[in-house]
């Protein structure tokens, strides 16, 4: 038994793929946030009254073992359609960020967005449509959102034209088909009939997690991207950096009776040290997002705030999609990162 571990073979090598085995300090998952709601449709079989929990955050976790101090913990959270699976291994078998960053010493939480993923979602609405209570009927059914493999294959920048990638594309095209399998269904509709202008529950479960984390450092992507910010904007309480990966749509607040950003949002913006990260091939929606993210820089420092924004082709790293942390050069963009937060954060703080 001792050998088959030592050497792996057969079926089992495709899990070890010849890594220098992960040291671990701990690992585990616990659940942020969450509040009890009493509805008369627990379940669509008969009205039946009950008390259920909604609005939690399940997060998983690992915290490296190292000699001497650990750096800044690092809090990763998944964009649209997608879940905390973004950030594990790639399509293709290799090294996803999470083993990446706690291989560089950095304790790594991985939440899936309330609504999505094994946070859950809540199924009330759908209850009482199904057996007529309330008043309620299928044209309450909330807003789904799901994305078909052609728009993603496009809108995501694998290429621009459905199975034709970019001639440098460096999402590994060849195994497309197993990322369309973590795509699931972007359930944010079903936070309740206010939603928006409520603000999304993730942000508080963010700013509640860098707390119980001791301090992080939150990486958003896509849908999220400007999630680091939100949750500061409920409290800076150990939000000790924000890294912007591509955010959806633009670098303000999605809540809109908050929209555009106050000069009063911004200065507390700006006392975070903070990263807005672009890749490769940026086309219609995305220069609007590009140039947006671009002026909220500029006020950020104009606030006196610490504030990096890298587009990855000018220096020289080319070819990335919207999943840049997936990519065939995902470990590069990582180093990106990871000196980035090793030079504005942690060097900071003394780690």
């Amino acid at each position: 038994m001792a050998s088959s571990f030592a050497c792996p073979s057969g079926a089992s090598a495709q899990f070890y793929n010849g890594r220098e085995p992960l040291v671990l300090m701990s690992q585990g998952s616990f659940f942020v946030g969450g509040e009890n709601r009493v509805t008369d449709a627990v379940t669509s079989a008969a009205p039946g009254a009950g008390t259920i929990t909604i609005n939690q955050m399940y997060v998983q976790y690992m915290y490296p073992k190292v000699s001497g101090p650990s750096k800044t913990p690092v809090i990763m959270i998944h964009g649209c359609c997608l879940s905390a699976k973004s950030w594990q291994e790639t399509p293709d078998g290799r090294q996803g960020w999470d083993e990446y960053f706690v291989r560089n010493k950095h304790a790594v939480f991985l939440p899936d967005q309330v609504s999505r993923g094994r946070s859950g979602f809540d199924p009330t609405i759908l209850n009482e449509i199904k057996l007529g209570l309330n008043g309620k009927t299928a044209k309450d059914i909330p807003f789904i959102l799901a994305i078909g493999h052609e728009d993603a294959y496009t809108s995501f920048r694998f290429g621009a034209t459905v199975g034709v990638p970019y001639p440098d594309e460096k999402f590994p095209v060849k195994y497309v088909g197993e990322f369309y399998k973590q795509m699931i269904p972007d359930l944010n509709g079903f936070l309740g009939p206010d939603f928006p202008p409520t603000p999304n529950p993730t942000y508080n479960n963010l700013s509640a997690l860098a707390i119980k984390a001791g301090g992080a450092v939150i990486i958003g992507h896509s849908e999220s991207g400007f999630f680091p910010q939100n949750a500061a904007l409920v409290s800076t309480a150990n939000i000790k950096g924000m890294v912007s990966i591509e955010p959806g749509g633009s670098c303000t607040t999605t809540n809109p009776s908050t929209l555009p950003l106050t000069p009063a949002q911004i200065k507390i913006l700006a006392t975070i040290p903070q990263l807005v990260m672009y890749g490769d091939h940026l086309v219609g929606s995305w220069v609007n997002s590009f140039n947006n993210c671009q002026a909220y820089a500029k006020a950020i420092k104009q606030a006196g705030g610490d504030i990096s924004f890298i587009h990855l082709p000018d220096i020289g790293i080319r070819g990335n999609s919207h999943m840049m942390m997936i990519d065939k050069n995902n470990l590069d963009v990582a180093d990106v990162v990871l000196d980035w937060i090793d030079k504005h954060v942690d060097r900071r703080r003394g780690h």
